[in-house]
């Protein structure tokens, strides 16, 4: 599967995980909801497993990544679009939840 990427007034866009850190209060609900994009630090804060500070969120993954904003306590999650990276090609999606 590949990132979803739609079009929004003739530009590419992808949606992508924010955490508002103002907000997050390590429970970490998110990180055991979607690990495939997020893990723990070593006070229990989710930190993209990617690097990237707000990291794209696969189409297979949307549905979850959606449940884990709903599911945050604080409301510290929200997925928003993005423009697509420039001349990024949408890259296969490893998933462990394909049959979902």
């Amino acid at each position: 599967m590949s990132q979803r990427t739609t079009e929004r007034a003739g530009e590419r866009v992808v949606k992508r995980l924010h955490v508002d850190w103002t907000r997050c209060d390590g429970h970490g609900a998110c990180a055991e909801l979607l690990p495939e994009l997020l893990r723990h630090d070593d006070w229990g804060f989710p930190v993209s497993v990617s690097g990237e500070r707000d990291p794209e969120v696969p189409s297979a993954l949307e549905s979850h990544a959606r449940h884990a904003v709903t599911s945050c306590p604080l409301m510290a999650l929200r997925l928003y679009d993005a423009p697509a990276p420039a001349g990024k090609r949408a890259a296969p999606t490893r998933t462990s939840r394909a049959a979902r």
